[in-house]
């Protein structure tokens, strides 16, 4: 059972990281000058709506966290606008981050405020589909041995993989998006990406090896 979760896991995961990468391939196909460098805004959007859709797609038909209870459709209805709610508040939380870190206030608030969807994209939204709008789950999740089963435990590496990922995109600290490499925010949303790719590959990995290292003493 233990190693049946994991493959759902695995596949999930490469779905994710597949579909990342098709954001940045097919709509060059229907969109004329298309790139991810040439046309930032337009990539942040796409990859943010897709990742977004497969997320929620893959948590409904793998349910990896069920619910013993049922809930009335009211209780669907209230949980999905507070999902909503956590969502949006999550991305005005990372636009202010992002601005006391140097990102500019006024001059590229839509830039900023792209990238503070796609990270929440990476980071909140897997827990809205994980843990549902649960707060305790999440402190739960994120201290130290928190997580429950291996879902969680993915969640904790790709969610940290993905800030990393923007951090190091943003390097060094405080920003100088004067830099003709640093242009905002396209340093600092591909780093986001690429952590967050890596955090989908590496967390089935380190998974599977941690659980290979505790059958081994326990014999």
């Amino acid at each position: 059972m233990r190693e049946a979760e994991l493959r759902r896991l695995l596949a999930a995961n490469l779905l994710c990281a597949v579909s990342i990468v098709l954001t940045a391939l097919v709509p060059a196909l229907f969109l004329d000058g298309f790139s991810v460098l040439d046309t930032h805004l337009t990539w942040l959007c796409i990859c943010s709506v897709c990742v977004s859709v497969l997320n929620v797609t893959l948590c409904l038909i793998l349910k990896p966290n069920p619910s013993s209870k049922r809930s009335s459709l009211s209780n669907k209805i209230s949980r999905f606008l507070k999902c909503c709610i956590y969502f949006f508040m999550s991305c005005i939380l990372f636009h202010a981050i992002i601005v006391l870190y140097g990102a500019p206030l006024i001059e590229s608030v839509t830039e900023t405020f792209l990238f503070a969807v796609l990270l929440s994209t990476f980071t909140t939204l897997q827990c809205l589909c994980l843990l549902g709008p649960n707060i305790q789950a999440w402190i739960r999740v994120f201290s130290r041995n928190g997580a429950m089963s291996i879902w969680e435990n993915s969640l904790q590496i790709t969610t940290m993989c993905s800030i990393l990922g923007g951090w190091f995109g943003a390097f060094p600290i405080p920003l100088d998006w004067d830099r003709p490499w640093q242009v905002w925010p396209i340093s600092c949303s591909l780093g986001a990406t690429f952590g967050y790719m890596a955090g989908l590959i590496i967390a089935p990995l380190w998974i599977h090896w941690n659980r290979k290292q505790l059958t081994y003493k326990s014999r």
